[in-house]
């Protein structure tokens, strides 16, 4: 009821809109241009003809209807010029507009991002990121703990017995005889006869040694 007293509400233009409306207008003048051009040239044609016949008076009248022909295309020339200037000042507003719109959105989208995860709720998940590290490095040791008989087991009387094992074999490779190749033969020249192997005497190590070969075959 309201609308039917007061009219219906004025509606702003759109961008769009607009420049449908001007691109329309534009045409609308390019069309009444050609067609004074084209009644500018008859007159002309006119004036020609006026003139052969010798009658001035017309051919003057033909020369004044041209320059209103000519006057009417100047002023359409400057509402042409008016409606590009608008055009692209329209075209450069919706540029404008689509920019900030866009960006309007782009910073909107950030915020409902920076509104979901909060600083607050990033520290709170970081704690429980540590938190579940450490429970699980908790978890791994208890699992890598030996149990059972295994438990009892002390590692430095382990470390003693390995290292007794050693020293047992060290001393084992030590005590093996070593292989000598047999010596060659040396024929005495004639007249001599080959001298006697004198045995060596003992040292006080091979004694010892001897003496550890024979508790061991013990």
């Amino acid at each position: 009821m309201f609308n039917r007293l007061l009219g219906k509400p004025k509606q702003e233009p759109n961008a769009l809109t607009s420049l449908d409306k001007l691109h329309e207008t534009l045409e609308m003048l390019e069309k009444k241009e050609k067609v004074l051009l084209k009644k500018a040239a008859a007159e002309v044609e006119k004036v020609k003809e006026f003139t052969k016949a010798k009658n001035k008076r017309a051919a003057i009248q033909c020369l004044k209807r041209k320059r209103l022909y000519e006057q009417q295309i100047e002023q359409l020339g400057n509402f042409e010029l008016r409606i590009h200037d608008q055009m692209i000042m329209l075209e450069g507003a919706k540029a404008t507009t689509e920019t900030v719109d866009a960006l309007r959105t782009g910073a909107a989208a950030m915020k409902a991002m920076q509104k979901a995860t909060n600083i607050d709720d990033v520290d709170k998940t970081m704690d429980e990121i540590n938190e579940q590290t450490e429970n699980m490095k908790q978890i791994q040791e208890a699992l890598s703990t030996p149990i059972g008989a295994a438990a009892d087991f002390d590692e430095d009387e382990l470390e003693a017995e390995l290292e007794e094992l050693e020293g047992a074999e060290l001393e084992e490779q030590l005590l093996q005889p070593a292989t000598t190749a047999p010596a060659a033969t040396v024929q005495a020249p004639a007249g001599r006869q080959p001298a006697r192997n004198v045995p060596q005497k003992r040292t006080s190590e091979e004694d010892e040694l001897a003496a550890l070969q024979s508790e061991m075959a013990l």
